[in-house]
């Protein structure tokens, strides 16, 4: 899909890119109407720019994503958050979100995720800023089920257990974009003293993307001028089905450990009716 790919590949983009890809993602029905050179004086940058930007969304031409982006007019758009925006349409943003997780996550590499996670020692979950959210939601789900996982969205201290990983141990690596300088050094000292590393991210063929074993691509956000306010939602998602998985795979051995942690959890609610 144009609209997933470009917003997976957005912040890498150059500014005079950015450019084009905010009115493409903005103004789509207007885009199919122009020629190159008409689109280029419209937003105020070269052929040349457009065209490479054609190229970077794997199309030969600018007549050949034309003719794609009309076909794909249909579907839905990640358009900004406007001042008329009304509950309703959030609401439809965010069904459509989750609904779109089926053609981001791979079924063989959640089944590869869910196999490092269960032969692992520990899992580490790396995240700083809204995905250290994700992140310490992950080390939560996982120790519910008894396996030993920890989080860390600090960057130095993230260096810091990297670097004392070894082959027995995963990390976790969460970020949308997957661009964050922090998070992928983080991942790459992990991987370098032998961890085994997975990334949930947005971002296809992003940095944090090339340097993992496995991807769980999660669905992109609905574009924002901003990007430190694009949500989580989709990363979170595909968490909770890795952690759904897991719980299949070992929910059987497992059944007299979530029977003792269900009792030991009991006494922490208000019991029902009053004397």
């Amino acid at each position: 899909m144009i609209f997933d790919y470009l917003l997976g590949i957005y912040d890498r983009l150059s500014n005079v890119e950015k450019k084009v890809a905010s009115y493409i993602l903005e103004k789509p029905d207007d885009v199919i109407h122009y020629s190159i050179t008409e689109f280029s004086r419209v937003v105020g940058v070269s052929e040349a720019t457009i065209y490479r930007l054609v190229r970077k969304l794997k199309f030969d031409g600018y007549q050949s994503f034309k003719i794609e982006l009309t076909k794909q007019i249909s579907g839905q758009r990640m358009i900004p958050v406007a001042k008329n925006t009304t509950f309703e349409d959030y609401l439809s943003q965010l069904k459509l979100l989750i609904e779109r997780v089926q053609l981001t996550l791979k079924e063989e590499d959640l089944k590869k995720a869910s196999e490092l996670v269960l032969e692992s020692q520990k899992t580490i979950f790396f995240g700083v800023g809204l995905s250290a959210v994700v992140a310490e939601y992950g080390s939560l789900l996982f120790s519910l089920l008894g396996l030993p996982a920890f989080y860390y969205n600090d960057p130095h201290v993230q260096v810091i257990v990297a670097s004392s990983l070894n082959k027995s141990d995963l990390v976790i690596s969460v970020s949308h974009s997957g661009n964050i300088r922090d998070t992928v050094k983080s991942t790459q000292v992990a991987k370098d003293v032998g961890a085994k590393t997975i990334a949930i991210t947005a971002g296809l063929n992003s940095p944090l993307s090339s340097i993992v074993d496995v991807v769980l691509y999660s669905p992109v956000a609905r574009f924002e001028k901003y990007e430190f306010l694009r949500g989580n939602l989709g990363e979170m998602a595909v968490v909770e089905i890795l952690f759904q998985t897991i719980l299949k795979e070992i929910a059987n051995e497992k059944t007299e450990y979530l029977d003792g942690l269900s009792e030991v959890l009991r006494p922490k609610k208000y019991e029902g009716g009053t004397e």
